[in-house]
């Protein structure tokens, strides 16, 4: 089966346009009435969902921004009651609080469809056994590839993340012919694999990576280690989750489905680019339910391809993602903003407000984080044990806040150095994956 829903994967562009219009409206009335924060968007611009009259008008719509999330934290940018939530889901937020998002019944049929369409397009379908080591739980990543695993008809194989040695046995004993993972688990499995000698007794045919940036070297290492094609994964949780974008067998740029979403590629000036120039992603949800989201600043930059592809599909279509419009780094798949460390830094006795971030990647080619902080000259002690108590206090109440463990180095006063303009912050030692 080449296709999965073809009405809507290959839908002239008039017809397509004309369905765009349709939902855009539908949305933009949904917020409208059920989102006191957009009415007072729409308001403060003077406009209305009835002065919708194309799609080109989704240009007068106001913007929305991450912190707009944790401004309304929980449930305030939701646009049904709570009890037609059937599922939220939540990623890290940049002051501690996470981003959460909701779901009815119908967005996760749409969501596990959308997931069906990515799977049938990399060549997959329900003969395959797919296991998916991502963590399962708010993360939407888990269970987002899940219910499209099982939407496709295939078998499941829930691993999640961690013990590398039983994950790669389960690929051998399940017969396993897809696998999800982060770009950089990918690669520290392919070298156990290596170690282990056991290459020829996978049937893994297609990988699925995301939730972090990788190269086409990375791409060509996974295929090589693996004996598999590599398909690249674009998603975000104020969107739905992963798939939003997925890439083709041509494997040259990710498919973002038109149906449900309105793809805006914006410069600096907030004007659309043009064809093969970069731009920040602006993303407009069309289909859904509990959490519609207007012209969504996602930070990723990209470039807009042409939506011609061999493939057959005519949705729009970008680049992978290129890098980050803001100070937001990734970490193992983990959002962590330099911002979230500060409030955790500045809130905790015996150590100052100064501290820099070294991000590196260990000999298992995952990431490392360690924060680097000064301790009070009132606290700065020779005493083993107490320097070891404030380490633990530190890297517990990171961890608590950035959902992923960061090492912490304690130095004396006046050793990080002290700067009159923007004070560097992030040392990220990384090597491109």
């Amino acid at each position: 089966m080449k296709y999965w829903q073809p009405k809507f994967e290959t839908m002239e562009h008039n017809e397509l346009r004309e369905l765009q219009l349709k939902r855009l409206k539908k949305t933009a009335a949904a917020v409208y009435d059920n989102v006191p924060f957009y009415r007072e968007k729409f308001d403060s611009l003077g406009i209305t969902p009835d002065d919708i009259k194309s799609v080109d008008d989704i240009k007068k719509l106001p913007t929305t921004r991450k912190t707009d999330l944790r401004d309304n934290y929980p449930f305030g940018l939701f646009a049904v009651p709570k009890k037609d939530i059937v599922r939220i889901h939540a990623s890290s937020g940049t002051s501690g609080k996470p981003t959460v998002v909701g779901y009815t019944a119908n967005d996760i049929n749409t969501w596990a469809d959308m997931m069906a369409r990515n799977f049938t397009m990399v060549g997959l379908d329900a003969n395959d056994t797919f296991q998916n080591a991502v963590n399962y739980g708010l993360f939407t990543g888990g269970m987002g590839f899940h219910y499209g695993i099982e939407r496709l008809g295939a078998m499941a194989v829930p691993s999640g993340t961690g013990n590398t040695v039983r994950q790669i046995e389960m690929m051998e004993d399940f017969g396993v012919t897809a696998i999800h993972c982060t770009p950089s688990y990918g690669l520290y499995l392919a070298e156990t694999v290596r170690e282990m000698g056991i290459v020829d007794k996978l049937s893994l045919r297609v990988g699925c990576f995301g939730a972090e940036p990788w190269s086409s070297s990375t791409r060509k290492e996974l295929e090589s280690a693996f004996n598999i094609k590599a398909y690249d994964s674009y998603g975000l949780s104020e969107m739905m989750g992963p798939g939003i974008g997925f890439e083709c067998q041509e494997q040259d740029g990710l498919h973002i489905w038109s149906d449900h979403y309105i793809v805006e590629i914006l410069d600096e000036n907030g004007e659309e680019v043009a064809e093969g120039e970069k731009g920040e992603i602006v993303l407009t949800s069309l289909t859904k339910e509990a959490l519609p989201v207007i012209r969504y600043r996602t930070g990723d930059i990209a470039r807009r391809l042409k939506s011609e592809c061999a493939c057959g599909r005519t949705t729009d279509r970008i680049s992978r993602i290129l890098g980050r419009a803001d100070d937001m780094l990734i970490v193992r798949g983990i959002n962590v903003f330099p911002s979230q460390i500060e409030n955790v830094i500045v809130r905790i006795e015996k150590i100052t407000d100064q501290f820099e971030i070294y991000l590196d990647r260990n000999k298992k080619k995952l990431d490392e984080i360690t924060v680097k902080v000064e301790l009070d000259e009132d606290a700065f002690t020779d005493d083993i044990q107490d320097l070891a108590k404030v380490r633990k206090v530190v890297e517990g109440e990171l961890k608590s806040v950035l959902n992923i463990r960061a090492n912490v180095e304690l130095v004396e006063k006046g050793t990080i150095p002290r700067s009159t303009g923007k004070a560097k912050r992030v040392f990220d030692r990384r090597e491109a994956i």
